[in-house]
């Protein structure tokens, strides 16, 4: 009993983060990550109120961000398992560093774009490369918690950040934001430095053939893999809903709930405190339970969040839509995360999470380029109601697709 005891200790959130190593890790992605946001906001508030662009060239700027990294990373995975990770996370974050910086002297939105799609490009490097790190710093066993804990922190930043770079933006302009994302990744740079990384890699062909075999023994290993499978097409589905949602919430705030920026503001930082609160329970719930069997009450509660959005149309019905939708989504993506972590063989960990962040990425734009046209088309309300279906009718396939699951991931 008291072995027991101990190793779910061991195994709980404040032990993994006592580890200096995850905790320089963790410390290292809430800097950039902080510093991207802030980085995004600056540069949405410096196409719309400096250079007067329109819906059109926000989505182009964001697009430029996203969908770089969706086509890439399943390529630089496969570079990533081949180099030592901590070069590659080093240098990827000294590179990003010179690309913020130099949106600075950005002029006109193409430029911005171009800047964007840098950074995104070598960030498809840099994910599958901290996912390598994460897992030779952290115990198998621990990576439950240490998912969470860097969810939590994904999402801490959502919140803090729209609060921080508008301060910024009224005080300095918005060049300030891209001085501070720059020099987040140079500090993020000089921490990940300081991890011991140590990892022997055996030699390989670098030949054209040799890396394509390396790209589908990663893919098959990946869609030959059942639960892998379910836990990628699931997380895919919950970002493409919250995606398609983000921007018709203020469309929403404004129609339905003839709100202002206060009702706004309310209803869509309710996601990440959904976000954070889901990540501790969805950890303490995995530890008990197989991955897909948390996984599915999160589809079902994705739908549950949306079809709250479009039953009540009060601010206080919709805070508590954003709420579910953010605590159901969290309720996918940590134990996914965490069963394609343990269910990988090291040596092929990069290509495996690089095609994960991929399918994020990609999830995220489809989410954005269809958004527009099915509320156009069904009406916000509708829309909702729409998806809260999908997701019923598509999680109780999943429910029947996977079997019960009683034992943990």
């Amino acid at each position: 009993m008291a072995e027991a005891q101990a190793a779910v200790q061991s195994t709980a959130p404040r032990a993994v983060f006592s580890q200096r190593p995850f905790r320089t890790l963790w410390v290292a992605q809430f800097i950039s990550i902080f510093g991207d946001f802030l980085a995004l906001f600056g540069v949405i508030s410096l196409i719309t109120f400096r250079l007067h662009g329109g819906a059109r060239d926000v989505t182009t700027a964001v697009v430029a961000a996203t969908l770089p990294l969706a086509l890439i990373a399943p390529f630089a995975g496969v570079f990533a398992d081949r180099w030592p990770a901590k070069r590659v996370l080093v240098a990827s974050d000294l590179l990003r560093a010179a690309l913020a910086t130099s949106l600075v002297f950005a002029r006109d939105v193409q430029q911005i774009a171009f800047v964007l799609a840098g950074i995104s490009i070598v960030s498809s490097f840099f994910a599958p490369a901290q996912s390598i790190a994460l897992r030779r710093l952290v115990a198998k066993e621990q990576l439950l918690s240490a998912n969470a804990l860097l969810a939590q922190a994904f999402f801490a930043v959502r919140i803090l950040s729209p609060a921080v770079a508008g301060g910024l933006v009224s005080w300095l302009g918005e060049r300030a934001c891209f001085w501070v994302d720059g020099a987040s990744f140079v500090f993020s740079a000089v921490l990940l430095g300081s991890l011991a990384l140590s990892r022997t890699l055996a030699p390989k062909e670098t030949t054209l053939r040799s890396l394509a075999n390396d790209f589908a023994e990663g893919n098959r290993f990946i869609f030959t893999h059942r639960g892998l499978t379910f836990a990628f097409c699931a997380i895919g589905v919950a970002m493409l809903v919250l995606s398609s949602f983000s921007p018709l919430i203020s469309i929403y705030v404004r129609d339905q709930l003839h709100g202002g920026p206060l009702a706004y503001g309310l209803v869509s930082s309710m996601v990440g405190v959904g976000l954070i609160v889901g990540s501790a329970l969805a950890a303490r719930a995995a530890r008990r339970r197989a991955a897909p069997s948390v996984i599915v009450p999160g589809l079902f509660g994705v739908g549950a969040g949306a079809a709250l959005l479009g039953a009540i149309p009060h601010p206080i019905g919709a805070a508590a839509g954003t709420f579910t939708l953010g605590l159901s989504i969290a309720f996918v993506m940590v134990p996914g995360q965490t069963l394609s972590q343990t269910e990988t063989p090291h040596e092929l960990m990069g290509r495996v999470s690089s095609t994960f962040m991929s399918l994020f990425s990609l999830s995220q734009v489809l989410g954005l380029l269809m958004s527009g046209a099915l509320a156009e088309r069904l009406g916000v309300r509708n829309l909702f109601f729409a998806a809260a279906g999908a997701m019923a009718v598509l999680a109780t396939g999943a429910r029947l697709w996977m079997g019960p699951h009683k034992t943990p991931c």
